[in-house]
């Protein structure tokens, strides 16, 4: 069973619809306590990082966070919860996140004029290493962004894609233990975000 983390931080239908899509037995989760029996757990978002993280500590999510990775359970992050796993975002003037991985999430900011932000749209993932959540996708395949943050991550070897816009490269997946994160959604990427979604399913770590 898979429950995804409801945080107030939105964007849970379509993650849920997409996981039903394939057949997963799914449930959205309000609390820890009716998440904590789950075999695999999925953190999305959209939103603030500020608003987020009390929404994540408000519920316990923190610490459930940290005892199923410490179980080697699956988790998948996605967009706003890929955010909040890493050390400490720039956002709302600048908070302390989860974490689980380090580096900084940083607002994108351009030299040149007319660069849209957000980063909306399609845009291709250059996987940087081998991982099983990466099963039967192509590398550089498109997957759908909605975010004006990016992650820096500091773990080079925690790095699991990356993507160019106008010219940066950011990382836009990144995996550690059994813990994986993607600033796209995968829910909201055709083929290839359905097949991430039942390599999930079938994730071990």
């Amino acid at each position: 069973m898979i429950s995804i983390l409801d945080y107030g931080a939105g964007n849970l239908t379509s993650v849920e619809l997409a996981f039903r899509h394939i057949g997963a037995d799914v449930r959205v989760a309000q609390s820890a306590d009716e998440a904590l029996g789950a075999d695999r757990i999925v953190f999305p978002g959209v939103g603030s990082a500020k608003s987020g993280l009390d929404g994540v500590k408000a519920r316990n999510f923190d610490k459930l966070l940290k005892q199923v990775l410490a179980e080697g359970r699956p988790v998948l992050a996605i967009c706003l919860g890929m955010q909040l796993i890493f050390s400490r975002s720039d956002e709302d003037n600048g908070v302390d996140a989860l974490g689980l991985i380090p580096g900084k999430v940083k607002l994108f900011k351009f030299d040149e004029p007319g660069v849209k932000i957000p980063h909306m749209g399609w845009n291709s993932v250059e996987q940087a290493k081998s991982h099983p959540m990466w099963q039967n996708i192509a590398d550089s395949e498109a997957f759908y962004f909605v975010h004006s943050y990016y992650v820096d991550c500091e773990e080079k070897s925690a790095i699991a894609g990356s993507t160019e816009y106008s010219g940066f490269r950011f990382t836009s997946a990144a995996a550690a233990g059994s813990l994986f994160a993607t600033q796209f959604h995968p829910e909201r990427s055709g083929k290839a975000g359905i097949a991430m979604l039942k390599n999930f399913l079938t994730w071990r770590p």
